[in-house]
């Protein structure tokens, strides 16, 4: 008996190694049709950064098909997307504490759902494509207008813009963009 237990014993432990080698060489498969990018925006005394990866259209229909209106989206691909601030902050006149946060989305045709959650994921979604969200963990979730882009933005991005006394976080991928406001 104790040969055959050493033998299952090696068994199960080849097999998950080979398991965990195959996942990570999968994630690293998937990074080069979605590469990672880190955006850092300082304002004032407060700084922003956010990690997503940044998949392209490919001639895909993405909002309604690729990305489904009224479901809870990861914010690009890969990993979660993550938002920093080193200070307490305003968005859309709601106060979020310092910190870093999972950022989703829920994308509809007149406008978005953008959460900001507070637990670490370690990946966006799981094995059958839904997300990893946790409402529980939900601070903040607002609705922001659609902004109808005239061209197409072929791989999605993230990235501020200073406007008079506020900031506004963009997402754009396709003919579609959201402007989060925030303030310091």
């Amino acid at each position: 008996m104790p040969k055959l237990l050493k033998q299952i014993t090696f068994i199960l432990l080849g097999l998950i190694t080979i398991g965990g080698i195959g996942m990570f060489f999968m994630k690293q498969g998937t990074k080069k049709h979605s590469p990672e990018e880190t955006i850092t925006h300082t304002v004032k005394d407060a700084t922003f950064t956010i990690f997503y990866n940044r998949p392209y259209k490919k001639d895909r229909d993405i909002f309604g098909s690729l990305v489904p209106y009224n479901e809870v989206w990861r914010t690009g691909a890969n990993e979660a997307t993550t938002f920093s601030t080193t200070k307490n902050i305003m968005v859309d006149g709601t106060i979020l504490k310092a910190g870093t946060y999972t950022l989703w989305t829920i994308p509809n045709t007149k406008s978005w759902k953008v959460i900001f959650n507070s637990k670490k994921y370690d990946w966006g979604v799981y094995m059958d494509g839904t997300a990893k969200r946790d409402p529980l963990f939900d601070n903040l979730v607002i609705e922001v207008p659609v902004l109808p882009l005239v061209n197409i933005v072929e791989q999605f991005s993230i990235y501020f813009e200073d406007a008079n006394n506020f900031t506004l976080l963009y997402m754009a991928w396709d003919r579609t963009a959201i402007a989060v406001p925030i303030k310091i």
